[in-house]
């Protein structure tokens, strides 16, 4: 007699799978608060900030580049704010 997997059965999601995906967060973290420190810091920060927690949230073994995003999209908003006060408007250019 030989056993089958029932073909109803979900597909389980493994670990590896999670890993992967928080690795991928964490570089594009990482390229987004670099981004960020040029063009679109408003947006890019917060969402560089947003995908490191994640990123290391899940676990991932890319920590030293999820800090990194997370470092660099405080940093966008630190110069968003900086350039902000020094031209005294909500936007700012080179």
């Amino acid at each position: 007699m030989q056993l089958t997997a029932a073909p109803n059965r979900p597909a389980r999601t493994g670990t590896r799978d999670r890993v992967k995906d928080a690795d991928g967060m964490a570089v594009a973290s990482f390229v987004l608060g670099l981004l960020g420190l040029l063009v679109l810091n408003l947006f890019l920060g917060p969402i560089a900030i947003a995908l490191a927690a994640l990123s290391l949230k899940r676990g991932t073994t890319r920590r030293g580049r999820a800090f990194l995003g997370l470092g660099l999209g405080v940093a966008d908003l630190a110069v968003l704010l900086a350039l902000m006060q020094m031209s005294e408007t909500v936007s700012w250019s080179l």
